[in-house]
């Protein structure tokens, strides 16, 4: 099975660079496999699902602002379970809007997509490095990624 693990997020904004520091803690724990790719990027909507094509399995890490559950909760959704559905751009469409055009299009799309979410405190300051309470999560997502594999 081609499994795609995709960290997400923006490396300057706080919390919002958790998905690509787990995706980074994933690269590091995991042993070679080739039939598992991990990699980060900076976008969603359109061009995320444009990413999943060609693989049975994707996992996608990333931050969420919900304000339902506290900083740093460890979330494993369905991409129909993601409780807010908007996108950064007035030109993009959300996840389940760009895996119904998928469909449409007849693209081969994973079978499998779960998303491990962690709750973030900030993402709207310029910094490097998460809150406390994301940073505590990661290792806890990092984990949650690894047992969706199983």
């Amino acid at each position: 099975m081609k499994t795609l693990i995709l960290g997400l997020g923006n490396p300057i904004l706080g919390d919002d660079s958790a998905g690509l520091k787990v995706a980074e803690i994933i690269r590091r724990r995991m042993t070679l496999d080739p039939s598992i790719e991990v990699s980060e990027d900076y976008a969603g909507g359109l061009r995320l699902m444009e990413r999943m094509i060609g693989y049975d399995q994707v996992i996608i890490v990333d931050a969420i602002c919900t304000g339902i559950w506290p900083a740093g909760s460890v979330l494993c959704l369905n991409p129909d379970d993601v409780p807010t559905q908007h996108t950064a751009s007035t030109h993009d469409v959300n996840l389940p809007t760009a895996l119904q055009l998928a469909a449409t299009l007849n693209l081969k799309m994973p079978k499998r997509i779960r998303i491990i979410a962690i709750e973030a405190e900030n993402v709207l300051d310029f910094s490097e490095h998460c809150s406390p309470a994301v940073t505590l999560a990661l290792s806890h997502a990092a984990e949650a990624v690894l047992a969706e594999l199983q």
